[in-house]
């Protein structure tokens, strides 16, 4: 009897997904981190003034500012940065292909590496994190679909302050393994971590596969076979699925007519700019974001960071965004 079409398709993503071997970063010995901060924030480009949120954080630096951002433009940003850097220490990562925007600030400098300096986060204080998919750019700011996440933490302030020192080193697309990859902040734990070192697309997959009742992702770009076969599966044990992707990035190697084939309920976005989030929500209680697009390349090549948020409050937000994004029928773009 000859096998369904699709069932040896599933086959063959499964073998090509665990073809490789990871060595995993961490031991679960340690006992369980916990600290009290203010609650978590999220704003949604361009939706919110996510250039106003981040200028507001930067301009209430005390002692530092630290920020690597793959794109740079908005004048006001730079501006900030530059004025703050009279008084305070500020510097600043810009993947090389976008550095001409800010090859005047003294305190710049561009990544040395062949593949991306993706990231899109700061340092503020050392106690205040910023980041997600929002670059500071004015498509970033106004046109395209992106989310801006500030959390306060002493523990995630300490795991991107040392991958910030890592870049700052010129040690790109390689490093030390996050220090604190768990940890609870006001009761809900976050998780971290950062590629290549980390293997990011393993924790996605991992958290999709914990999935009892729904899964829902905006990606920019989709590319990775791990993180494809572990949602393929659970569309399988039945789980309501449902994906947006950035249109213009749905091409031969992109996982969309491969989740579409399979049944799942996948669609093109509508912004005439560019989808841009990288998030996966699951169960409506844990967000996945970042800089982090499910791509070979991201994980392997890039510099990149995730966030892992287990918490419900996040996680309605994200969905009200995808929600959004998923029945979006006019662009934002003139």
């Amino acid at each position: 009897m000859a096998l369904p079409k699709k069932l040896i398709c599933l086959l063959f993503i499964i073998l090509l997904s665990g073809c490789s071997k990871l060595n995993l970063n961490k031991e679960v010995t340690e006992p369980e981190l916990k600290e009290y901060k203010d609650i978590p924030k999220v704003f949604f480009c361009p939706v919110n003034d996510c250039e106003g949120e981040l200028f507001k954080v930067i301009n209430s630096a005390k002692e530092s500012v630290h920020c690597a951002f793959y794109d740079l433009d908005l004048e006001r940003i730079i501006n900030i940065l530059d004025k703050k850097s009279k008084n305070i220490e500020v510097k600043l990562v810009v993947d090389d292909a976008n550095f001409d925007n800010v090859k005047h600030l003294k305190f710049a400098i561009k990544d040395s590496s062949s593949g991306l300096m993706h990231n899109k986060f700061c340092i503020i204080d050392n106690k205040i994190i910023l980041t997600g998919s929002f670059n500071p750019t004015e498509n970033g700011a106004y046109k395209n679909d992106n989310n801006l996440v500030i959390i306060e933490s002493f523990y995630l302030s300490k795991n991107y302050e040392d991958e910030f020192n890592e870049l700052w080193n010129s040690e790109f697309r390689k490093g030390d393994n996050v220090i604190y990859p768990e940890f609870y902040l006001n009761n809900k734990k976050i998780e971290n971590y950062f590629c290549p070192e980390d293997n990011c697309a393993y924790y996605v997959a991992e958290e999709i596969k914990k999935a009892k009742n729904n899964i829902y992702f905006m990606t920019f770009s989709f590319t990775n076979n791990r993180i494809a076969t572990a949602i393929i599966l659970k569309h399988y044990q039945g789980l309501d699925i449902k994906g947006v992707f950035e249109a213009r990035q749905v091409s031969k190697y992109s996982k969309f007519n491969l989740l579409e084939y399979q049944g799942i309920d996948v669609k093109r976005d509508n912004n005439k700019a560019n989808m841009h989030h990288k998030v996966f929500i699951i169960d409506n209680k844990t967000v996945i974001t970042g800089s982090f697009n499910p791509t070979e390349g991201a994980d392997t090549r890039n510099d990149e960071n995730i966030i892992i948020m287990h918490d419900k409050t996040m996680a309605n937000l994200f969905m009200q965004e995808f929600e959004r994004v998923y029945n979006q029928e006019l662009s934002v773009a003139e």
